[in-house]
């Protein structure tokens, strides 16, 4: 996986998208937002927002920030937002890379990335920029699909590896891969969407930001 690969596939997924995989992601949607919502007046930081599906079900009294490295999908969710958000809880739309985000230490309560884990070229980059700009003590939900336990779906995704630069997506992700240690702490794994295809799974950012993990790529510059 590369960013030019992953631009590339959500480009040209993004006039489909919503019709295409809105239903069969909707239910992961919902349970992450439904866990941020029981706190109000939060900032939250929603990576790969996309076409923005998930921004009208933000409770009204939460900012919401919004990043994807696709402007074709970003493009969607300002349409979306314009029709069916009161504008409030949507504070901004930025084109920018989640494994180096453009912002200060410690900028938001929580945050949500929904089907980003399997996308981005180096997910521990992607958590460890998370930590980062996330609050002690707040919430990061990730939800994603992860391989199955089942051997024949395993080996099924396994063979499918070699499509990711032209799907968007690592079909083979292993749940075991994301982190499970001290201050950074799995408070739950959930089952989110069809046949448990797709977890929910939280955590809870412990009291020391997470070393930034060293890259030879510079931070994007967000824009709008």
């Amino acid at each position: 996986m590369d960013l030019a690969s992953i631009r590339n596939a959500y480009r040209r997924y993004a006039n489909h998208y919503d019709r295409v995989f809105g239903p069969v992601f909707a239910q992961g949607r919902k349970f992450a937002i439904e866990v941020l919502n029981q706190k109000p007046g939060q900032r939250i930081l929603e990576v790969g927002v996309g076409t923005g599906l998930s921004l009208p079900a933000y409770d009204p009294r939460t900012r919401v920030v919004g990043i994807d490295i696709s402007p074709e999908m970003l493009d969607k969710a300002r349409e979306r937002v314009k029709a069916e958000c009161d504008g409030h809880q949507v504070e901004d739309l930025l084109v920018m890379d989640a494994e180096n985000l453009d912002f200060p230490d410690a900028s938001f309560d929580s945050i949500a990335c929904m089907y980003v884990a399997s996308v981005v070229p180096h997910p521990d980059r992607l958590i460890s920029e998370m930590r980062r700009v996330c609050k002690p003590g707040g919430d990061i939900l990730i939800v994603n699909h992860f391989a199955s336990r089942n051997p024949v779906l395993r080996g099924l995704e396994k063979g499918l590896r070699p499509l990711s630069k032209l799907v968007g997506f690592r079909p083979d992700m292993d749940l075991d891969t994301l982190p499970d240690h001290d201050g950074f702490e799995r408070l739950s794994v959930r089952k989110a969407n069809l046949f448990g295809y797709w977890k929910l799974v939280h955590y809870r950012n412990g009291g020391e930001v997470a070393e930034t993990i060293e890259t030879d790529a510079p931070r994007a510059v967000a824009s709008k």
